[in-house]
């Protein structure tokens, strides 16, 4: 895994980290694909539960970095680019933009510095990926969509009163605030736990972006497969195909 983004595991707790600060965590390609693979390793590893977290003072994140965007953002959104079903912490500081609040929605809980603001500007830029409609079934619908469409600053308190944070505490403190989570979950039944996830996803709508991204995930999980590549190669080869499920 690349430095920019890093992942570390303690007592069966993943510390997943953002390091782009010289950009404000802005989220390129590489952010991105780092963002994936630490998903598939907390999913495929013996830790119960990951903190997501960024470096620096001045942002969690701006959102897509404008000058050199992700291919595919949604690749590097938990349960939604990778399935993803033990918990996961947000811990937030400062600025958290665009897209950054798509990968924020999707964390199960969310710690929050005292000088948190959210925005989401797209409707002011003229672009979006969709995956914000999601918002709707998380949070008030009247919120929802002040926040989707007006691009106004959601200051923590307020993003506390709308449900979009479990937790408030003061400037530099986002980490430790979400270690307290992450100790008790760390302790609890895992399949307690999973399965809960499981249901409450199971029970939230999915936007037909998020629906969309969902769908290409695992339809581009199967042409990347070995078995994909087998098939291609005993066709040239005139040849059964020997499939592996892999």
């Amino acid at each position: 895994m690349s430095d920019i983004v890093t992942y570390s595991s303690d007592d069966a707790i993943a510390l997943i980290t953002i390091n782009r600060a010289d950009k404000m965590n802005a989220m390129n390609e590489d952010v991105i694909q780092g963002l994936r693979r630490a998903w598939q390793r907390f999913e495929a590893g013996a830790d119960r539960v990951a903190i997501l977290h960024a470096a620096g003072d001045r942002a969690f994140s701006v959102g897509a970095d404008v000058k050199d965007p992700p291919k595919e953002m949604w690749q590097g959104v938990p349960s939604i680019g990778v399935e993803v079903t033990k918990p996961v912490i947000g811990a937030i500081h400062h600025w958290c933009i665009g897209g950054a609040y798509v990968i924020v929605q999707m964390c199960d809980l969310v710690v929050a510095e005292d000088n948190t603001i959210f925005k989401y500007p797209e409707a002011q830029l003229g672009f979006t990926g969709g995956l914000i409609a999601s918002a709707v079934a998380r949070i008030p619908h009247k919120l929802a969509m002040e926040f989707m469409l007006l691009g106004e600053d959601f200051p923590a308190e307020r993003a506390l009163a709308a449900g979009m944070v479990n937790k408030i505490v003061p400037t530099g403190q986002a980490l430790e605030g979400a270690m307290v989570y992450a100790r008790i979950l760390a302790r609890s039944a895992p399949l307690v736990v999973e399965t809960l996830k499981g249901f409450s996803l199971g029970t939230l709508p999915k936007s037909p972006a998020e629906a969309a991204a969902i769908a290409r995930e695992r339809l581009l999980a199967v042409s990347t497969s070995e078995d994909g590549a087998e098939g291609r190669k005993a066709f040239g080869e005139k040849r059964d195909p020997a499939f592996r499920g892999r």
